[in-house]
């Protein structure tokens, strides 16, 4: 009891240091780019094959220590407190994502780690977490392996296992990253289940095809099998109202209720506009430093700039939002829009205080 009391006091000043101060210096610096979170892209290659991801590309070289280290210093510089690292998978160099993870967290950095747990052994994870990990995004589609979604839970069990056994110990948090699709609406649930019979939480995306106006010459898979189809919308809305009411009782979900509501409109292409902050409190960094507002973005051929040299300018922001906004339900920038509405920030601490 003393050592879980410990543990999510911990993680309650971080979210305080890491997150709350940095959202409200943005928002005293509202006309700056003040990112409160951005993504560092380390890797470009991936050692699975996820029929739906279009980021990774095993042709391309990852990200250099000496990029990593000043990509830190500039966020440093600018407020920011929260680094997602990506790609392709991250763990593909280990040494390298462990020496990213122990800069960032010395510089006061939330470092925050999605991996697709496959390279994971019980080794690393107690390296990560002496180096000061923040959170492991464990990213998983099905509990079994099912076409073209690798991504399973029986594939990496033990690795699960020893992840939620020592994060009490290290101090990190551990959720899953679930991408919903035509073929795993049953194993959502069952993941939703298994996370919250361990005390984790859980982060959804529903599987979007690429945007028509993005590069993706690379990508194999356009005969793609996951996109959802009007024969699953009944079904896709049973699992979000089953979600949202998990959620109403308590189960930690990173996604706003607001968010989950969404995911229907989505669906049939009925997008209300939404105030996107990708480009403005939140970016990407590219592997060679070049900067881009968002994942969905990656590819886009436009300069927005580079570690301190941005040049994200709000009229070519507003300009690709009008193409791409309808069709993206955006996880992270939707919650951080929702978020960005002071109207519903007492239900983020709300909800984070219920679930500790």
């Amino acid at each position: 009891m003393f050592e879980t009391t410990k543990f999510k006091t911990l993680n309650g000043v971080k979210a305080i240091k890491r997150w709350v101060i940095p959202y409200l210096n943005s928002r005293i610096h509202s006309n700056e780019f003040r990112p409160v979170l951005c993504y560092l892209y380390t890797e470009w290659r991936c050692n699975i094959d996820c029929w739906y991801c279009f980021q990774y590309n095993n042709d391309l070289p990852g990200m250099d220590i000496e990029t990593a280290k000043s990509s830190i210093d500039w966020l440093k510089s600018i407020g920011c407190r929260v680094i997602p690292l990506m790609g392709g998978e991250p763990l593909l160099r280990k040494d390298f994502i462990l020496e990213v993870i122990r800069y960032g967290a010395e510089n006061g950095f939330f470092m925050y780690l999605p991996t697709n747990g496959y390279l994971m052994d019980k080794a690393f994870i107690d390296e990560v977490g002496k180096a000061g990990v923040a959170a492991i995004n464990l990213a998983v589609d099905c509990v079994a392996p099912i076409k073209g979604l690798p991504k399973s839970l029986l594939k990496i069990e033990p690795q699960f296992r020893y992840l939620v056994e020592r994060q009490e110990k290290y101090g990190y948090l551990t959720f899953f990253n679930i991408n919903i699709c035509r073929n795993n609406i049953k194993d959502v649930k069952l993941l939703t289940e298994i996370a919250h019979q361990n005390k984790i939480g859980t982060d959804y995306h529903l599987n979007e095809p690429p945007q028509s106006f993005v590069d993706i010459n690379h990508y194999k898979h356009h005969d793609d099998m996951l996109t959802i189809t009007p024969d699953q919308y009944d079904e896709i809305d049973e699992l979000l109202d089953w979600l949202i009411d998990k959620q109403r009782h308590g189960w930690p979900m990173v996604n706003s209720i607001a968010h989950l509501q969404v995911f229907k409109e989505r669906l049939r292409g009925q997008m209300r506009p939404w105030d996107c902050r990708a480009g403005h409190n939140g970016a990407l960094i590219r592997p060679d430093g070049t900067l881009s507002p968002c994942f969905d973005l990656l590819s886009y051929d436009h300069d927005w700039g580079r570690i301190w040299e941005p040049k994200l300018d709000e009229e070519e922001l507003r300009a690709v939002k009008e193409k791409c906004n309808p069709y993206c339900s955006s996880t992270c920038f939707y919650t951080m829009a929702y978020y960005y509405n002071l109207r519903n920030v007492p239900q983020w601490v709300g909800k984070h205080i219920r679930v500790g």
